[in-house]
């Protein structure tokens, strides 16, 4: 599964934190989503003190990262549920 589009052009916190709520609305069930929105409002309130530009860039990428390993893990489960139906 392809990253959203715009995730090159994420560069504040702020714009991570949408992207990645707007990545969760990929996964395919409520739950799943449920749980991934926890975790990333959890991860921005740990990380809201960040001040030093150098490690905010390295988390953004860092989760643009993993979000897109999630949305790969869960694509082979989308096409065979998808089957399936």
């Amino acid at each position: 599964m392809a990253p959203l589009p715009g995730a090159e052009l994420v560069q504040t916190p702020l714009q991570l934190y949408r992207y990645l709520l707007r990545c969760c609305r990929q996964l395919p069930t409520k739950g799943i989503q449920e749980h991934y929105k926890h975790a990333i409002r959890q991860s921005f309130r740990v990380h809201s003190d960040e001040d030093n530009p150098e490690r905010i860039q390295q988390i953004i990428k860092r989760a643009i990262e993993d979000a897109n390993w999630i949305l790969n893990k869960v694509s082979p489960w989308l096409v065979s549920t998808c089957k399936l139906g």
